[in-house]
C-alpha cells in the first residue's frame, strides 16, 4: 500500500473505534483501542481491504454477522463500517461490560458516601445502563427479532432476571439478554413468550389469536442469530414456563 492508502486506513481506524495504531507493516496496519483491547489488522491488496479481528474463539462467534458478510471492503467508507461494527462487538465481549460497570460504580459512589440502600440503587441503575449499552453494541442497535432500530422502542431484556443472578458477571453477560422491541419485551418479561433452540419465537396459548394477529405476531418470527451461550440461559427460562414445557413434550 502507498502512503495515501495507509493514511486513509489509519483515519478509518481513528474514526471508528480503533484509535491506537499498534504496528505499521508494508502490507498491513494493526489497530487496538484503550477501551476494548481487541486487535484489528487491515491489509490492502489490489484495491481490496481485508479486515481480521482477534482470533479468540468467543470473539469469532461474536463476529458471526460481520464474517457472514465477508470482512472485505473496496472503499474506505465500507472499511469504516466494518471497523465500527467490529469495535461495537469488541465492547460487548464477555468481561468487558463488567470492567466498565465496576469503573462507573466506583465513580458514582464517591459522593455522597455510599450507604447500603444507596449503593444497591446505584449498582442497579449503573448495571442496567451498561447492560443496555452492551446489548445495543452486540445487536447493532436493532431489535434481535424485528430489526427495528429506533432506540426509544428498544428494551434490554434479561433472560435470567437481574434479581435472580448470583454474580455481576451473569447480570451483565450479553448472552443473558436480548435487545427486543417494546411489545416483545413485555411478552418475554411476563413469561408469555420465549425462544426455542433454533431461535424461533414461541408464544403462550394464553394470548388470544386475535391479539397475536393485531400485533402481527401470527407470522413465524425468530432471532436474527442464536448461540449456545444464549441457550444456556434460555434453558433456565424454559423451566419457569409450564406452557412451553407442555408444548415441547407434546411435540
Amino acid at each position: 500500500m502507498n502512503s495515501l492508502e495507509r493514511s486513509l486506513i489509519q483515519k478509518a481506524g481513528y474514526d471508528n473505534g480503533w484509535e491506537v495504531v499498534l504496528e505499521n507493516k508494508p502490507d498491513a496496519v494493526c489497530f487496538t483501542s484503550a477501551i476494548h483491547k481487541a486487535h484489528a489488522r487491515v491489509t490492502f491488496d489490489n484495491g481490496t481491504m481485508q479486515l481480521v479481528i482477534d482470533e479468540n474463539p468467543i470473539f469469532c462467534e461474536l463476529c458471526r454477522e460481520l464474517e457472514s458478510e465477508a470482512p472485505e471492503a473496496r472503499t474506505f467508507e465500507q472499511l469504516g463500517q466494518l471497523l465500527r461494527r467490529g469495535a461495537q462487538l469488541a465492547r460487548a465481549l464477555p468481561h468487558a461490560p463488567e470492567v466498565i460497570y465496576n469503573r462507573k460504580v466506583s465513580e458514582a459512589l464517591k459522593e455522597p458516601p455510599a450507604g447500603t440502600e444507596v449503593e444497591r440503587m446505584v449498582r442497579q441503575r449503573v448495571g442496567q445502563q451498561v447492560f443496555r449499552d452492551s446489548l445495543m453494541d452486540y445487536w447493532g442497535g436493532a431489535c434481535a427479532v424485528t430489526g427495528i432500530t429506533v432506540p426509544e422502542l428498544l428494551r434490554a431484556s434479561h433472560i435470567k432476571a437481574w434479581a435472580d443472578c448470583t454474580s455481576d458477571a451473569d447480570r451483565l453477560n450479553i448472552f443473558n439478554g436480548l435487545l427486543l422491541s417494546a411489545h416483545l419485551d413485555a411478552l418475554f418479561d411476563r413469561g408469555l413468550m420465549t425462544f426455542d433452540r433454533e431461535g424461533n419465537a414461541r408464544f403462550s396459548s394464553a394470548i388470544p389469536a386475535t391479539t397475536l394477529k393485531t400485533l402481527n405476531l401470527h407470522q413465524p418470527m425468530r432471532l436474527r442469530w442464536i448461540t449456545e451461550h444464549h441457550i444456556n440461559f434460555l434453558s433456565e427460562n424454559w423451566e419457569t414456563l409450564p406452557w412451553f414445557k407442555e408444548e415441547t413434550v407434546s411435540s
